[in-house]
């Protein structure tokens, strides 16, 4: 009687066991589905960013506007629109700079904390390497923002004063998983090399260090994610002379070096010339000029762009001084003019520029110009 009741309770550990084999393969057969789903969803930015990686455009803005609204009375009802950008639109290539220059509000700010999406955008596409990172998740943009960073004005309120310098530069390495927590301390005293510091700074904090370091210090950070798109929010304008000149320095260096893109925002027309390839002009919001640098300065077609020349100083006291002062005062965003935003200053404007908001065209390969009577249409309108 024995053997069957052997039998009986081998057929039954048999039965569970195939049970449990069953109810394991049901598991991780759901498994395998989430996650066959998760990369179904991821596959679709991967491919993208594998095929446009090989364009020559890294970036692509096209008719970018930020517009702030205005509210008024006890119901805080909107009763207009700030347009800080207003179709904005240009491209930079892989390893270029292109200097963004404008009077203080024309919007040279708001654009560049738009394309990294720290600042909403209300309408318009920023595609970075052919994906339009206006319209992606939050997921996808945490990837993509690796490969994006920018460097502010102010060093000082840009760093965590709580921080170490080697913490500061740490925290993008662990958020985005470059490396091995072991490999941190390498990686740091690499990086404050690469920016001229010692690896003794690793450790002091933010009010320790001078203006130009800190400002490196922002910059071994930038770099730290390997970025291929640097955006320079007027990264030396708060800077001595001196200093302001070995921070250009490392930046080009760092260019050839890393293959960098920038977008480099200054109000400095003098260091946008040393550091850019093409410049593009801004006027209330919009893009008034665009050209490489050298045509720019020596031929500027819109009257705004001659006259922000001509205030550049020229260290030869034998040169006469041509300046171009323009009249008046810059219009508000809340009230812009009607037709071309800089007809209130301009000592060219015409009839047509009162009703008629010129658009950016060609006047000649690379160089585009947005005005009734220096533009493309310039023959047409002086018959």
């Amino acid at each position: 009687m024995s053997q069957p009741r052997d039998a009986g309770s081998h057929d039954f550990v048999c039965r569970l066991a195939c049970m449990e084999r069953s109810r394991a393969r049901a598991i991780l057969r759901r498994v395998a589905c989430r996650l066959c789903r998760l990369c179904a969803r991821n596959d679709s930015l991967a491919e993208r960013v594998a095929t446009m990686s090989r364009d020559d455009d890294i970036l692509e803005v096209s008719d970018l506007r930020v517009w702030f609204p205005v509210r008024d009375g006890l119901l805080r009802r909107r009763v207009g629109h700030l347009r800080a950008v207003d179709d904005v639109s240009f491209t930079i290539k892989r390893g270029e700079t292109l200097g963004l220059v404008g009077e203080s509000g024309c919007g040279k700010t708001t654009t560049g904390r738009a394309i990294l999406r720290l600042q909403s955008a209300t309408a318009g596409a920023v595609r970075f390497e052919g994906v339009d990172i206006l319209t992606i998740a939050k997921r996808d943009m945490r990837r993509l923002r690796a490969r994006m960073q920018i460097v502010f004005q102010d060093p000082y309120s840009s760093l965590d004063p709580r921080m170490t310098v080697g913490a500061s530069i740490a925290e993008g390495l662990q958020a985005h998983g470059l490396c091995k927590r072991s490999e941190f301390d390498s990686t740091i005293q690499h990086l404050l090399s690469v920016v001229g510091l010692t690896r003794e700074m690793r450790r002091r904090h933010p009010h320790e260090l001078s203006g130009g370091q800190r400002q490196r210090v922002v910059i071994a950070r930038a770099l730290a994610t390997r970025p291929d798109l640097v955006i320079c929010d007027e990264a030396v304008s708060a800077l001595d002379v001196s200093v302001r000149a070995q921070i250009l320095n490392l930046l080009q260096d760092l260019q050839e070096q890393f293959q960098l893109s920038y977008l480099f925002i200054a109000h400095d027309l003098a260091v946008v010339e040393h550091m850019a390839d093409r410049v593009a002009v801004m006027y209330l919001g919009r893009v008034v000029e665009l050209a490489e640098t050298d045509e720019l300065y020596v031929d500027p077609r819109h009257p705004y762009t001659r006259a922000l020349l001509s205030a550049i100083p020229d260290p030869d006291p034998r040169k006469p001084l041509a300046r171009a002062l323009l009249q008046g005062e810059v219009p508000s965003p809340l009230n812009l003019p009607s037709g071309c935003r800089f007809r209130t200053r301009c000592p060219l404007a015409i009839d047509r520029c009162t009703h008629e908001e010129p658009a950016l065209l060609p006047v000649r390969s690379g160089h585009y110009v947005a005005c009734h009577v220096t533009g493309s249409n310039a023959t047409s309108n002086s018959d």
